[in-house]
């Protein structure tokens, strides 16, 4: 449950849910993350919070090329 993780545990699902979507073609999204953590839509700065918290451990980085910070998404480190 995600109520029941640290956040080195939410940093790490993170990590593994970019993963995930990058060797399937995608990328990880805030709308992507609160789905795969069943984090309801109107509490997407959970899903923020731990996006920032990934990047700043350097699991994940910005998907170069973005404009809009809504419309973000994220890749592993080494993609």
């Amino acid at each position: 449950q995600f109520a029941q993780m640290d956040k080195q545990e939410r940093v790490r699902a993170c990590y593994q849910h970019a993963c995930l979507q990058y060797v399937s073609g995608k990328r990880l999204s805030n709308a992507s993350l609160r789905k795969r953590l069943g984090i309801k839509e109107s509490n997407y700065p959970q899903a923020s919070r731990i996006i920032r918290d990934s990047i700043e451990t350097k699991l994940i980085k910005p998907y170069s090329g973005e404009s809009s910070k809504k419309d973000a998404t994220y890749v592993p480190f080494w993609a």
